[in-house]
């Protein structure tokens, strides 16, 4: 996870015009206007699946099937990125408290929060809005090891 500022380098940056034409309209006001989706209604809160989940606005790979777990809220959660600076992190102020935001470091996509009470080993807990996610299987069948 890392800082916005430190990775603006690869930033892909589009107009909102370009970013309609492009996602769902659940998907943008979710990843470009900060909304939220219910709990226990996204494609990904409950599966097992083995892949690697990538932004679904830019398809840059963010978190691993390996890292996810069941966090018992009703959005996928992960406990670690699949590269640190593959997910930046904001303060967000909205609706009255005080969260640490997670986006997507390429495009900037709102995903969802992190949080400091996931699981070991680093105790995060990424939650994740599904509509932001987009799944890319490996092919492997069966439950993880250590499912």
């Amino acid at each position: 996870m890392s800082d916005r500022s430190s990775n603006d380098r690869d930033r892909l940056d589009k107009s909102d015009a370009e970013w309609e034409a492009t996602l769902t309209p659940e998907q943008y006001r979710v990843m470009r206007d900060k909304g939220t989706e219910r709990a226990f209604t996204g494609k990904y809160w409950n599966t097992k699946t083995r892949g690697v989940y990538k932004c679904a606005a830019c398809d840059q790979p963010l978190f691993s099937s390996e890292t996810k777990f069941d966090s018992g809220t009703g959005w996928p959660s992960f406990y670690a990125p699949v590269a640190p600076d593959a997910v930046t992190t904001e303060t967000d102020y909205t609706h009255g408290m005080i969260r640490v935001e997670a986006l997507c470091s390429r495009c900037h996509a709102h995903l969802g929060h992190v949080f400091n009470d996931g699981p070991k080993p680093t105790g995060m807990r990424f939650c994740m809005n599904s509509v932001s996610l987009a799944l890319e299987e490996d092919g492997k069948t069966g439950p993880r090891d250590d499912e």
